[in-house]
């Protein structure tokens, strides 16, 4: 297999449908890539690796894009990385600006798009050759840091989020132990159905597809409130609005991909922190808020110079940037594909065409929106009471079908979305879970393997190498500026809507 296969017809064709509804997913306000991608998981099984990311991809893409069109149009973020583009989308749109709105933005995603795939391509190589000589030790203490910045950037207290992340590594080690042959965490009932654990994907469809469909339905799945729009005729967009904004592109795309690589963090971190920078080198910051394309190009830009760089972490370290990129592991192990410091080596073909699918999803969802922006608007419209029930079957089928007719990951899907359901009613976040429950088995295994190495001598951990020793100090960074963030959100105003 070559990395051009991705250019093939079958190839083009599942990136453009995976585009379309990636962008639909996105403008819908409650749907998110991440849900997207969850649900069309299972139809991969029946698919080539490469024609399945190529799927995968462009509803990634797709997904993140599609979020500024709810968010510029109806002040309603589509995906929680389009924040910040309402705070001058919509007032644009308020101005018969709301074809340039989108226009901007959607040129800003491409850009931002772009960058980040220049950096995977460039950057995701070094860091996997100089991880391959890691140790257990090492490959230890990459996880653990992993999870302390999951938790300590996540949503919520510090607390809530370091719990959330160990709640997910516990549950993950249910099933058969190889190192006594026991099993464990296991009632007695279920043995049969928990030999092996929780089966990855019915979680990740339960967690971002059927909880978050709870959540629409604990509400009524009522239409969210919003003003009618229409296309000004005098509305014309010009390419020129990017003249002296090169540096706030740049700038953002950089910090959306830099973001990107911090396991956890999220886009809308990105997207705040971009919007921040912007507001902060703008030559007129009083301006923006009201209505400026600077504020747009900054919020689109680094949401998706998101979408490489979590892509970073994920296949030269094996440790997913965000739960989107979290499900992503669930293709790469339908197909028996162990992402990690090996994978860019040993499969340079599918690496290449894991960066030709980026960059064709991306061309695509510029042309596409571009092109038929004023048709795409109309996605906002659709009601949800007809959309979900379809996605409930959908959820069904795939879980079933994953592991040729299992009925318990039936079950586990359902179990799953009622415990993610609850998770966001006591303070538990899904982010952390999924991430912790991903990477468990991994944090335990190389714990083990360190402790056998070392003849259970503990101060291994510490007296590895200078490796260790660098990556102590993240984790106590990682911690210590939890800990200062986390004293400043008590006494910071909790309005998502005030621009920052």
């Amino acid at each position: 297999m070559e990395a051009f296969e991705i250019l093939t017809p079958l190839s083009i064709t599942l990136c453009i449908v995976g585009v379309f509804v990636g962008i639909i997913f996105g403008a819908i306000p409650g749907m998110t890539a991440t849900m997207a991608i969850a649900i069309f998981l299972p139809i991969t099984y029946a698919l080539d690796l490469i024609d399945s990311l190529g799927l995968l991809l462009g509803l990634y893409v797709g997904g993140i894009s599609g979020g500024l069109v709810p968010a510029i149009l109806m002040n309603i973020p589509g995906t929680p990385s389009s924040i910040c583009t309402t705070f001058d989308g919509y007032p644009m749109t308020q101005k018969g600006q709301g074809e340039s709105a989108l226009k901007v933005g959607i040129t800003a995603s491409l850009i931002g798009g772009i960058f980040s795939l220049a950096i995977l391509y460039f950057f995701a190589p070094v860091l996997a050759s100089v991880a391959i000589d890691f140790s257990s030790v090492e490959k230890f203490l990459i996880i653990l840091f992993a999870l302390t910045v999951i938790a300590s950037l996540s949503s919520g207290s510090l607390l809530g989020g370091i719990f959330s992340g160990f709640l997910g590594v516990y549950l993950s080690l249910i099933g058969f132990f190889a190192d006594n042959n026991q099993l464990r965490l296991v009632p007695s009932f279920i043995e049969n159905e928990l030999y092996y654990g929780f089966a990855l994907l019915p979680v990740l469809i339960g967690l971002f597809a059927i909880t978050q469909i709870l959540q629409e339905a604990e509400t009524g799945m009522k239409s969210s409130p919003y003003q009618k729009f229409e296309f000004s005729k005098k509305d014309k967009f010009s390419f020129k609005v990017f003249n002296g904004q090169w540096i706030n592109t740049i700038r953002s795309s950089a910090i959306g991909t830099f973001v990107g690589i911090l396991p956890g963090v999220g886009g809308s971190a990105a997207s705040i922190l971009a919007y921040s920078q912007a507001k902060n080198f703008s030559k007129h910051p009083e301006k923006l808020g009201k209505g400026e394309p600077e504020g747009v190009i900054a919020s689109e830009a680094s949401n998706n110079g998101l979408t490489g760089g979590a892509l970073i972490p994920l296949l030269s370290l094996g440790i997913p940037g965000d739960s989107t990129t979290a499900v992503l592991v669930g293709a790469f192990l339908l197909q028996g594909i162990q992402v990690g410091p090996l994978f860019i080596t040993s499969n340079p073909d599918l690496w290449g065409g894991i960066v030709y699918a980026l960059l064709i999803a991306n061309v695509i969802m510029f042309f596409m929106m571009f092109l038929a922006i004023k048709y795409m608007a109309k996605l906002v419209y659709v009601p949800k009471q007809i959309i979900y029930p379809i996605i409930i079957v959908m959820c069904v089928v795939g879980a079933y079908a994953i592991n040729n007719g299992v009925i318990f990951d039936v079950w586990t899907l359902v179990l799953f979305g009622l415990a993610g359901f609850v998770f966001t009613k006591i303070g538990i976040q899904v982010a952390p879970f999924l991430i912790g429950f991903i990477l468990g088995k991994d944090l335990e295994k190389y714990f083990i393997d360190s402790l056998k190495g070392s003849g259970g001598d503990l101060t291994i951990f510490f007296t590895k190498g200078p490796i260790a020793l660098v990556l102590w100090g993240l984790i106590l960074i990682s911690i210590v500026y939890s800990l200062v963030q986390s004293r400043k959100t008590k006494h910071a105003d909790n309005g998502v809507n005030t621009p920052v």
